[in-house]
C-alpha cells in the first residue's frame, strides 16, 4: 500500500510539474535577457561613438570646455552602471535610465554648443559622427521598445494563475518595463542666441 501511495504521489507530482510551465518561463526569461543584451549593445555603441565625437570636436573647434567635460563625465557614469538581466529591479532600471538620460542631455548640450562653430558643422567627420549618433539613438529606442515587448509576455505568463504559484516556487519574478525619462512629456525648448 505504501508503495502504491508513493507511486501515485510521484505521478501526481510529475503531472503537476508538467503543467507548471517551467520550460515556458525559462524560454520567456531568456527572451527578456536577449532583449536586454540588445539594449546594452545599443547603449555601448553610443558610448563608443561619443569618444570619437569628443575627439573630433576638440580637434576641429575652439570648443567650450564645459560642454565636453559634461559629456565625458556623463559617459563615465553611463558606462559604470551594470544590470544583471536575470534579476532586474525597478530601482536598478530607474537608476540606469537616469544616467543614460543624463548622457542624452549632455549630448544635446554639446550639439547645441557646436552650432556656434560653422567650421565644425562643415567638417565631414563631425557630420558622419552626428549621423551615427542619430542612428544610434534610434537603435536605442528600438532596443528599449523590443525589451518592453519581451517583458510583456513574460510578465503575463508568470503573473497568471496557476503559473504565478509555480513561478514563485522557481524564482521567476515579474520584471520592470522601461519607462519614459522624466520630463520626456515636455517639448524640447530650442533657443537661438543671435548675439
Amino acid at each position: 500500500m505504501k508503495l502504491f501511495i508513493k507511486i501515485t504521489a510521484l505521478i501526481l507530482l510529475a503531472c503537476t510539474l508538467n503543467s507548471c510551465g517551467y520550460n515556458n518561463m525559462v524560454t520567456l526569461n531568456e527572451n527578456t535577457e536577449e532583449a536586454w543584451g540588445n539594449v546594452q549593445t545599443a547603449y555601448q555603441r553610443r558610448n563608443d561613438l561619443i569618444g570619437n565625437l569628443v575627439k573630433t570636436v576638440k580637434g576641429a573647434a575652439d570648443y567650450e570646455k564645459s560642454a565636453l567635460v559634461e559629456v565625458i563625465n556623463a559617459r563615465a557614469k553611463a558606462t559604470s552602471i551594470t544590470i544583471d538581466p536575470s534579476n532586474i529591479t525597478p530601482e536598478q532600471l530607474a537608476k540606469f535610465n537616469k544616467v543614460q538620460g543624463g548622457l542624452s542631455g549632455a549630448l544635446k548640450s554639446l550639439l547645441v554648443t557646436v552650432e556656434r562653430y560653422p567650421d565644425l558643422k562643415a567638417n565631414q567627420n563631425f557630420l558622419k559622427l552626428q549621423d551615427e549618433l542619430t542612428s544610434t539613438e534610434n537603435q536605442i529606442l528600438t532596443a528599449r521598445t523590443r525589451f518592453n515587448g519581451a517583458i510583456k509576455p513574460y510578465n503575463n505568463y508568470v503573473k497568471t494563475l496557476p503559473r504565478n504559484i509555480y513561478a514563485g516556487w522557481f524564482g521567476f519574478e515579474p520584471k520592470p518595463y522601461f519607462d519614459a525619462e522624466a520630463g520626456a512629456e515636455k517639448p524640447v525648448e530650442v533657443e537661438f542666441d543671435f548675439n
